[in-house]
């Protein structure tokens, strides 16, 4: 006890040092809201005054499913007036039972936690659950009018931050139904500069209007508030009867999908409720995903993306395991959403939002809900079209290869991080520090490998043999990629990397030469080689790294007289021009690289004095013109060395007819 006295006896003492109930404040009507404006609409900046408009807006919607209002209308006025009304039922505006002295209008208005949605009768569904959303926007705004059209009667009373102004006012008959709330943010609270945006409430409005097919959704801005360069509408109308489908294509616009057609439709709940949904996947990988709740936007997700994510991520693997497709057992939720671009509405009765702002819900029912309702469907999606089910699983695969083979290249650079780089040991790498004006030749098997080590120039040119034919990985899977000891020798001897981890500047060589025989079979090599960087270095080719060289196929001999031919057609011109006359020449073929002498593979092939090269390049897509070619060029490589054998033997059969002196 004497320990205990000691401790209090050194508290401090004065007329400032105590904690009374004076100092407890109790804050009364609307002002905690004006005193922290961000515990209601998430902050005091322009994002945040825009959620005003949201709240108001959300509440007109709430009528429009509820089935009493079809037309809602939204006007932005200068000096940042914002007007919202609706021909729903009107809020009500006799006296209410609990405050007699007030009408339900001027409770709803200026009284947290009131409103018509907690009890569920007025509606099944809504948007606003905490009663907080007007009376937040009454707070928040200096000036503020309701008109309420009800009852044939026409009412109306003003508001300044939270406070009635006026008392409720009886107009006169009234000739339409509705509500009308118009208000002005108070610049106190959000500054004398914040403006509203035209286009992002112009965005607002439409975005609603997909949301629920029975509305039509009016627009206005004065023109004055556009600028140039503003393409905002000045007035439109919105009223879309393919709901989020539409939404979804007008978003997609003229870009390629995988599929022709977006996975798409609307279905009820077994445990009530509705979910609607619209999913794409763009083949450029930009997407988005947007969710809503009872037509809240939910920027953050929830529990309803949890929900989609795992209905197509299943239906997908099933799929797959259907179609005997093993890999697809290594596709997961972010292989699936990560570049799709999907739209996701919920409609539920007493959605749980994180905060007031409603940015994020966290029903648990909702990932349930969706899941079960929209893997059902998806299913059926994917047995109804096996086509596009087949184009989407690969696409899918693919991501989840690059996603492997991304990992792999970590784990790599993880390991060499602390230690030297090790060269492949085939590699005869060149003496020059810098990749400036090197080069390295990439050669099949040791013969030609040998011959081209002794005929190269050892400062500037490195030889790298390959052994057969590389591996092709536009057919391969991710895990034969990473197991191939010639495509692992070939990445390390670049040391530029591959895919998404591609360095320019840590290429090693300035120039890369695939250098093979001049018959089917180098072509054939060839062609994997140039397969391999199209698919894994791409802009090693876009930055003009990649070269083929040009060895002969013959060499014509007569007397003194000796030169060399690329091909048939060289030589028979060879022989017509050089070798016009009389005289045998002497004609050998080559039937390799490592035939030829090393002098005669540098005077040929290797000297960049008097061989030539021939540069492969790819289109780039600046333009319309180049984007088609890049696309056709994909199509080509696809079909010729892809995964699908009936597409090359299509191929086959459209250009046999132009097939000439083959060489087999």
């Amino acid at each position: 006890m004497a320990k205990a006295k000691d401790l209090f006896s050194n508290a401090p003492k004065g007329k400032n040092a105590g904690y009374t109930a004076r100092d407890i404040e109790v804050l009364e009507g609307l002002e905690p809201v004006r005193r922290r404006p961000g515990m209601y609409i998430g902050g005091t900046d322009e994002r945040a005054m825009h959620h005003l408009v949201a709240e108001v807006l959300d509440n007109a919607m709430d009528e429009a499913v509820a089935g009493h209002a079809s037309v809602i209308e939204v006007t932005l006025a200068p000096d940042n007036w914002v007007t919202i009304s609706d021909n729903g039922r009107g809020i009500p505006t006799d006296p209410h039972p609990k405050f007699k002295s007030k009408s339900a209008l001027e409770v709803i208005m200026t009284t947290l936690h009131s409103g018509g949605k907690f009890g569920g009768k007025a509606y099944t569904t809504s948007g606003g659950l905490h009663g907080v959303g007007v009376s937040v926007v009454n707070a928040l705004s200096d000036e503020l009018i309701v008109e309420v059209s009800r009852d044939r009667q026409f009412w109306e009373q003003r508001y300044s931050r939270g406070e009635a102004k006026t008392k409720l006012k009886n107009l006169g008959p009234a000739r339409r139904r509705g509500t009308i709330v118009r208000f002005h943010p108070d610049p106190k609270i959000f500054g004398d500069k914040a403006e509203f945006s035209p286009a992002r409430l112009y965005s607002m409005a439409r975005s609603k209007a997909y949301l629920f097919r029975g509305v039509e959704i009016r627009w206005q801005c004065d023109a004055s508030l556009l600028g140039k360069k503003d393409d905002t509408p000045q007035k439109e109308s919105f009223h879309f009867e393919g709901g989020l489908t539409d939404y979804l294509k007008s978003e997609i616009g003229e870009r390629t999908t995988i599929t022709p057609s977006p996975f798409s439709g609307e279905a009820e709940a077994d445990q009530g409720g509705k979910v609607e949904w619209a999913v794409w996947w763009p083949t450029d990988g930009e997407g988005f995903i947007r969710s809503y709740a009872n037509t809240v936007h939910t920027p953050e997700g929830g529990t309803h993306e949890t929900g989609l994510r795992s209905a197509l991520t299943r239906g997908l693997k099933r799929y797959g395991e259907l179609t005997g497709n093993r890999k697809a057992a290594q596709i997961t939720a972010d292989d699936v959403i990560e570049g799709s671009a999907g739209l996701l509405s919920l409609f539920v009765r007493e959605p749980q939002f994180q905060g007031q702002t409603k940015e994020k819900l966290v029903s648990v029912d909702a990932a349930r809900m969706v899941e079960n309702v929209v893997g059902d469907h998806f299913d059926h999606w994917l047995g109804g079209d096996p086509e596009s089910a087949n184009a989407l699983l690969d696409a899918i695969i693919e991501k989840v290869e690059e996603r492997l083979r991304r990992k792999q290249d970590k784990e790599q650079q993880r390991k060499t991080a602390t230690r030297k780089l090790r060269l492949p040991g085939k590699l005869a790498d060149c003496t020059s520090n810098s990749s400036l004006g090197t080069e390295i030749f990439l050669v099949e098997g040791d013969s030609a490998g040998g011959s081209a080590k002794q005929a190269r120039n050892r400062n500037t040119q490195a030889v790298l043999p390959l052994r057969g034919k590389i591996l092709n990985v536009a057919s391969a899977s991710a895990e034969k990629l990473r197991e191939n000891q010639e495509v692992a020798d070939l990445i390390l001897a670049l040391g530029c990397g591959t895919g998404a981890h591609y360095n320019d500047e840590k290429l090693r060589y300035e120039r890369v030469v695939i250098m093979t025989d001049a018959d089917v079979d180098g072509a054939h090599i060839a062609s994997l080689l140039m397969t391999f960087f199209y698919r894994e270095m791409p802009k090693l080719i876009e930055n003009g790294h990649l070269y083929l060289a040009q060895p002969p196929l013959y060499r014509l001999v007569r007397g003194a007289n000796s030169t060399y031919a690329r091909d048939d057609k060289h030589r028979a011109e060879l022989m017509a021009t050089t070798f016009k006359g009389n005289g045998k020449v002497e004609v050998s073929r080559f039937k390799g690289l490592g035939e030829m002498l090393p002098n005669q593979l540098r005077d040929t092939t290797m000297d960049p004095a008097k061989r030539s090269l021939l540069r492969v390049s790819i289109p780039l897509a600046k333009d319309e013109t180049e984007r088609r070619e890049a696309m056709r060029t994909a199509k080509l490589v696809e079909d010729l060395m892809g995964r699908k054998p009936e597409k090359r033997f299509a191929f086959i059969q459209e250009n046999a007819q132009f097939a000439r002196d083959l060489d087999v």
